[in-house]
């Protein structure tokens, strides 16, 4: 008997080479080729060969980093002493190379199998290269005896990539506008007045980049050497934070943005005539292009700050739903939304005598696509969809609901808040009419978020809270209202945690976010194998297209009592419903634990999650 959303065993693949250079054969990884170019915005070539790409670029950084003609010959390994290294050595310490550390397998795409089982990447054996060393660098070539001087910088002679190309007579120095191994822009110059001690600088990260074997985009150990709570310990043991569908941990870069913030700038924005009420404006208007850069909105007119998805669902519907709903409507939203994306409509719909349709969903937790579309008619005043489900991780097809719904002339709400961290958002390519989100699901502090509406629809839509900042000019007979973003935002904003998101997001676009989606990914698809493994575990939510969500329920044991028994383990997880009771009982139970992930995750906390369960199941 099959179980509603049960994840049947898993089918073994053949193993997948870790190597990317090993796999001629293999069809782009999506995002390598990004990942190796590394030019903010700029294309990422997929339809390139990546494992030839890896070569030649490989090969230009061996010849960029190689000892001048004219430095002195380089001491042999035994004569370097340990305390002193030399500047190949310094520059070596800090640029990620060709051939270090990797992950455990390489991402697949995920066959949409009929049995809704996510593929099994195999045993694929770990990859560990030792980072190079002095002596395993290209030696110097040889050189006419000179004067004795002060050894120059690698970095000073021109590269020569004659060899590389094939072709003679190529420039010495070519025109390289593109930075090796490294996703940041290069600094400005200095400038000639000295740097405002008062103006934040986010600093470089650095250490994400493993260009070598296997096929993780980058080091998740360094990345989360960036979150000082992961180096907590819970009961005695190091934590495991697997509730990022609930919160995510913030970065160092967050964190001391805050601070920055309130030792340097804080103070109410707009109006008054002071530096740090300049310095926080600044600081605020800042964060809302960050907001609309992350997103790809065309304007930063486009941006409301609220306090998160929920607020920001709230708002469209006490402001253009009140307006615009009648007696009659139908507002359709699917099985698989939030309580914070049923609950308002449901109150809407009740005070405007309007209609609730619910689009149903398979045994897997997908949406069922076909009846979605044959809900929507002239009766469709609004569409209100979850990007992706909070409670096992479905991603829907958005793109294409939102074009099926504005077939009927029905505006459209996207609920991005479990998407944001995952996926790569371009609202103006989903062309929905609001967006929302909350900052503390994208690694940023708590109570703030944003939404995204058209222009159009902001400018038709009155606002829904009265006070001051959305005010032009008050009288006792009238008042005059903002534009848009300013109408939405009545009263004293939530400042410096929008300061905090800002940081937050341009953290998540230096380290790539499909970097991110790739590597959990992987991390998905072995989590899922393994959990399996488990006797007497049920997975719900088997969908082919899911984000990092993995909700099953423990024969013999409680979800409370699983999720209190593996906190004395430090790990952290989620039990109960998650505020998304209809789907859970759509698939036939109450309550789930709910394991989600972050790119901060490490196969390490996957052992440590399954190892405990196997305890839990032992009776030890």
């Amino acid at each position: 008997m099959t179980v509603p959303g049960e994840l049947r065993p898993a089918v073994t693949h053949p193993p997948v080479p870790t190597n990317a250079l090993d796999a001629p054969t293999r069809a782009p990884t999506p995002g390598l080729a990004g990942a190796i170019l590394k030019v903010p915005g700029g294309p990422t070539l997929p339809e390139f060969d990546p494992n030839s790409m890896a070569q030649l670029l490989s090969r230009m950084a061996t010849e960029l980093y190689r000892a001048p003609p004219n430095a002195p010959e380089a001491p042999s390994a035994s004569s370097v002493s340990p305390t002193t290294p030399n500047a190949l050595q310094k520059s070596e310490e800090n640029l990620p190379l060709p051939g270090g550390a990797r992950g455990r397998g390489t991402p697949v795409e995920s066959p949409k199998e009929s049995q809704g089982v996510i593929p099994s990447l195999g045993p694929a054996p770990t990859t560990t290269t030792a980072p190079p060393t002095s002596a395993s660098l290209p030696a110097a070539p040889p050189h006419a005896p000179t004067t004795t001087v002060s050894a120059p910088s690698p970095f000073d002679a021109p590269p020569n990539f004659d060899s590389l190309f094939g072709v003679s007579g190529l420039p010495t120095a070519l025109p390289l506008s593109i930075p090796l191994f490294d996703a940041r822009p290069e600094r400005a110059p200095e400038p000639t007045q000295p740097k405002s001690v008062d103006r934040f600088q986010l600093e470089p990260s650095t250490g994400y980049s493993q260009l070598g074997s296997g096929s993780s985009l980058f080091d998740p150990h360094a990345l989360r050497r960036e979150f000082p709570i992961l180096q907590e310990r819970v009961n005695g043991k190091p934590l495991v934070w697997l509730d990022n569908a609930a919160t995510t941990q913030k970065p160092r870069t967050v964190i001391d943005r805050l601070t920055h913030f309130y030792e340097r700038e804080n103070s109410n924005i707009h109006r008054a005539a002071h530096t740090l009420a300049a310095r926080a404006t600044d600081a605020y208007e800042g964060a809302r292009e960050s907001v609309r850069r992350f997103i790809n909105a065309p304007s930063t007119k486009e941006i409301v700050f609220v306090r998160g998805a929920t607020e920001g669902i709230n708002l469209v519907a006490q402001s253009w739903g009140r307006r615009y709903v009648e007696a009659g409507d139908e507002i359709v939203i699917t099985w698989l939304e939030h309580h914070a994306n049923i609950v308002p409509w449901q109150q809407l719909a009740a005070e405007k005598g309007a209609r609730l349709r619910i689009a149903p969903v398979d045994d897997r937790g997908q949406l069922i696509l076909e009846e979605y579309e044959k809900l929507l008619g002239p009766k469709t005043r609004l569409v209100s969809i979850t990007q992706v489900s909070n409670a096992l991780g479905t991603i829907n097809p958005v793109r294409e609901m939102v074009s099926l719904a504005h077939r009927h002339g029905a505006r459209v709400l996207v609920d991005g808040a479990q998407g944001v961290s995952h996926l790569r958002v371009d609202v103006q390519a989903l062309d929905c009419d609001w967006f929302v989100f909350s900052g503390h699901k994208v690694f940023a502090p708590t109570g703030i978020g944003a939404v995204y509406g058209k222009a159009d629809v902001l400018d038709e839509s009155p606002p829904w809270q009265g006070g001051g900042n959305m005010i032009q000019d008050v009288t006792f007979e009238r008042t005059k209202y903002h534009p848009a973003p300013a109408r939405f935002e009545a009263g004293t904003g939530n400042i410096a945690d929008a300061v905090g998101l800002g940081a937050a997001l341009d953290w998540l676009t230096r380290v790539g976010l499909e970097n991110v989606s790739a590597y959990e990914h992987e991390l998905l698809v072995c989590a899922t194998e393994r959990l399996l493994e488990v006797p007497g575990l049920r997975l719900y939510g088997t969908a082919p297209e899911k984000a990092g969500v993995l909700s099953f329920t423990l024969e013999g044991h409680k979800t409370e009592q699983v999720g209190g028994l593996l906190d004395r383990e430090g790990i952290a997880v989620r039990s109960g419903h998650h505020c998304a009771q209809p789907i859970l009982r759509r698939l036939g139970v109450e309550a789930t634990v709910r394991a989600s992930l972050a790119p901060y995750n490490t196969y390490e906390d996957l052992d440590a999650l399954v190892a405990a369960l196997h305890r839990l199941q032992a009776g030890r």
